[in-house]
């Protein structure tokens, strides 16, 4: 009996492959990159939104939170949502390990509940550290946690769902209890705000720029004017 071909292998890759119960996943290399708008005011850099894909290795400055010059309302208000988290104080640096607290809290306040959370603040700067006890000098120190600049008035979380406002509401209070700073809780039609000023009741950031103070008119062309005029309409001399 002569002996039975085997079969191509083409043939053998489609029949093992109609055999997985997942669709293969795409070569990373034949990926098309897309732009996605994200819902954070600070980039990602490429990670989650608590630790950036970034080497550690790497020294960075401790830094200010960013404010334009001339003030800005950018992360003011609510975008996504209907009610925001806001700080309400001065800008400072806060850990990775205060907003995983303070997002635990609010799933723990609303578990079982139809919602969406939205993460403003991304950790991108890495905090490092030298011993107790140390001696000045020999480097910055090791590595220690991941923190995120937030300047002030900046929305830090917001949430949309089938919920009732008073929920909400004490869901966002107990996340301003675990992080630093004093917070406000915020609403879609609350107007922005420039620094630590409210932009209400027609006020606009045009408004803020023009000076306060209305210098006062020049008066040295009346005096030199009334001098002539009395000049003039003196007698003449005898």
């Amino acid at each position: 009996m002569p002996p039975r071909p085997s079969p191509p292998l083409s043939s053998l890759l489609s029949a093992l492959t109609s055999l997985r119960l997942t669709t293969p996943r795409p070569s990373p290399l034949n990926h098309a990159t897309t732009t996605i708008r994200t819902f954070t005011t600070t980039p990602t850099l490429q990670g989650s939104w608590l630790e950036p894909n970034l080497l550690r290795k790497n020294k960075m400055m401790k830094g200010r939170p960013r404010v334009p010059t001339g003030g800005s309302t950018k992360g003011t208000t609510v975008v996504w949502g209907d009610y925001g988290l806001r700080m309400c104080d001065h800008g400072r640096r806060i850990s990775a390990k205060h907003f995983k607290m303070a997002e635990d809290t609010i799933k723990a306040r609303l578990r079982g509940q139809k919602y969406r959370l939205y993460k403003r603040k991304c950790c991108n700067v890495g905090v490092f550290i030298s011993g107790n006890e140390m001696r000045m000098g020999k480097g910055k120190g090791s590595f220690d946690h991941w923190a995120a600049r937030v300047a002030a008035n900046q929305v830090i979380f917001e949430i949309r769902g089938v919920l009732h406002e008073q929920v909400i509401r004490d869901a966002f209070r107990l996340a301003g209890n675990k992080l630093p700073g004093q917070y406000e809780i915020i609403t879609k039609n609350d107007p922005p705000v420039v620094g630590i000023t409210k932009l209400e009741n027609g006020l606009t950031l045009e408004d803020l720029k023009r000076p306060r103070k209305k210098l006062p008119a020049p008066v040295v062309e009346e005096t030199s004017t009334s001098a002539t005029e009395a000049t003039s309409s003196a007698p003449p001399p005898s």
